[in-house]
């Protein structure tokens, strides 16, 4: 029988060998959509909260606010997302698509499952229940890290 510091580390481990292995197929499938990974997040966040500034985009995407800066700047120039004025904080500017960008987010949606099922192909419904209990979870955990409520 295996031991649970060691199903934990093969499960750390298995989990982060997984999920690049997925952004590398999925990031080679958006370049030749002319998008990085990078843009297809941000875009399908923008999409699922209209009007978030900034700052809060940079948080779900957990990347430092430069690089979010230059990100939007190339979104900009590709005529995926607009700024706006924030109506409580003149600093903060409200994130929008375009036109242009809700055709690219149902497309990036669509890849989505074609890799989804994919990659889950042979995975029962109820073992991928258990496994999405399990990565709520894992994130719980990690956000609770995050803030500084690690158990000692």
């Amino acid at each position: 029988m295996t031991s649970r510091p060691t199903l934990e580390l093969d499960f750390v481990t298995g989990l982060s060998t997984s999920s690049r292995k997925m952004q590398t197929v999925f990031d080679s499938l958006l370049r030749q959509r002319g998008l990085t990974l990078a843009r297809a997040r941000a875009l399908v966040q923008i999409s699922r909260n209209p009007g978030i500034n900034q700052s809060e985009l940079a948080k779900i995407l957990a990347i430092e606010s430069p690089t979010m800066v230059r990100l939007l700047d190339g979104m900009e120039k590709q005529d995926l997302i607009q700024r706006g004025a924030s109506a409580g904080d003149r600093r903060a500017k409200q994130l929008s698509l375009t036109e242009t960008a809700r055709s690219e987010v149902q497309q990036i949606e669509a890849l989505s499952r074609v890799v989804g099922g994919f990659m889950l192909r042979g995975v029962d419904e109820a073992d991928l229940g258990i496994a999405l209990r399990v990565l709520g979870r894992v994130v719980e955990n990690i956000e609770a890290a995050m803030d500084g409520h690690v158990p000692s």
